[in-house]
């Protein structure tokens, strides 16, 4: 690791969490135990605009190309895709979206380095695509499904958490029932969930559910929260490279020394 860095080391007993977190300097390693923040620092310089993780695999998208890596190893290795605005997780499968719409996923078996897998083409959409999670897909004209890239309604999406379901839009928060039901009227862009966890986020403003209720939180960070990640705590990270963590006991805030953060993962 080199550039920003802590020199706190956690013993690997100590339930450690390691966080990816995407910003103007490339990806950073942050490691955690609990809410508390020990050694981090640059592991890839690029110029990333969406981060992700899914089972063992990492994907960070870049205004050149689509890197990925595997849990463990800090290389990241370019995939051919070009482009992308945004990029997520179906299961171990790597979705990615290009300026001008198109979707694709990285299919075939082995790791990260296998020549033997391509991107396979899933559509292209009219809309620009803002976030992509699971078999959700968030764009400016709405929510779509993947692999058919069928609409599932909404207008000015922003971000999706396909583990709700929820979508985060111009005009509010909506969970996925019996359709799309409102939850928190606002102009939100983040929504987060692990099934168990719920969080949304405007521009001045953060939310959790607890209980079935969501209610708002007083974050100690002044910065737009940008992304949430879950592990053994919640991690929230905002633009201005605040970390801020919760494993029960109230949030605890943590500067990274970064600015332009584009969104965090757990690795």
């Amino acid at each position: 690791m080199d550039d920003v860095e802590e020199k706190r080391v956690f013993d690997d007993r100590a339930g450690k969490t390691d966080l990816l977190v995407a910003a103007d300097v490339g990806v950073l390693a942050v490691e955690t135990a609990g809410d508390r923040v020990g050694r981090f620092g640059v592991v890839h310089r690029c110029d990333p605009v969406d981060v992700a993780s899914g089972d063992g695999r990492l994907a960070v998208a870049t205004d050149e190309d689509v890197l990925l890596g595997e849990n463990g190893s800090e290389a990241f290795e370019p995939t051919g895709f070009g482009p992308a605005v945004a990029v997520g997780f179906d299961g171990d499968v790597p979705v990615a979206a290009a300026p001008d719409g198109r979707v694709a996923r990285f299919e075939g078996g082995g790791d990260a380095n296998d020549r033997d897998r391509e991107w396979t083409d899933l559509g292209q959409l009219d809309a620009e695509v803002r976030a992509v999670d699971g078999r959700l897909l968030a764009a400016t004209d709405g929510v779509y499904r993947l692999p058919g890239l069928s609409f599932a309604g909404l207008d000015d999406a922003r971000d999706v958490a396909a583990d709700g379901p929820l979508a985060a839009t111009g005009s509010g928060l909506y969970s996925l029932g019996n359709g799309w039901m409102d939850e928190l009227s606002g102009a939100f862009r983040v929504a987060a969930s692990d099934g168990d966890r719920a969080h949304a986020a405007t521009a001045d403003a953060f939310f959790e559910r607890v209980s079935g209720e969501w209610r708002e939180v007083d974050l100690p960070a002044d910065g737009p929260v940008v992304d949430v990640a879950y592990g053994e705590a919640t991690y929230v990270i905002t633009t201005d490279g605040i970390l801020l963590a919760d494993a029960g006991d109230g949030w605890r805030s943590h500067p990274l020394g970064v600015e332009g953060v584009v969104g965090c993962a757990v690795r």
